[in-house]
């Protein structure tokens, strides 16, 4: 159902979910209600963990971004952690904050469209004249999201 989905605003994902896939969440639910099975079983083990789960499970039907897998975080942070035996720099922890910091980063401007490089020059450029300790509000023009940014730094 949802690869049947991915191509519906955020809005129209919302509702179909709640129209197609919430009636066969709630059949399922009755299902394992309604299961007999022996609790120390292998079978009891998963039936108690399915149930314990079901509020985690719905989340994703209440916002049309969300995502039922997390395949896209996964195949986020495989670079990351492939490389990290590489990055000798992160010997501390505040090396790696800061190597957390800029995949953060360049990973938050992928996932929103924008030219990775040209971002990064953007707020190399405009961060430090950014009074953001005093003024936090301020970071939302600068974030991959923001419209002003989407417009100058989204691939086209």
């Amino acid at each position: 159902m949802e690869e049947d989905l991915k191509d519906l605003t955020p809005d129209e994902r919302y509702s179909k979910r709640l129209e197609l896939e919430k009636p066969v969440l709630e059949a399922f639910w009755c299902w394992l209600e309604n299961l007999n099975v022996l609790s120390g079983s292998a079978l009891g083990k998963a039936v108690t963990y399915a149930k314990n789960q079901k509020k985690y499970m719905e989340n994703y039907l209440l916002d049309g971004r969300c995502s039922l897998s997390n395949n896209t975080a996964e195949n986020a942070i495989c670079p990351f952690t492939v490389g990290r035996k590489n990055w000798l720099f992160a010997d501390t922890p505040k090396g790696a904050t800061a190597s957390a910091a800029v995949y953060s980063i360049i990973e938050t401007a992928k996932a929103n469209g924008l030219n990775v490089y040209t971002y990064l020059e953007y707020l190399l450029l405009y961060m430090p004249d950014t009074d953001w300790r005093n003024y936090p509000e301020g970071l939302d023009n600068l974030m991959p999201w923001s419209k002003a940014v989407q417009a100058e730094y989204g691939k086209h």
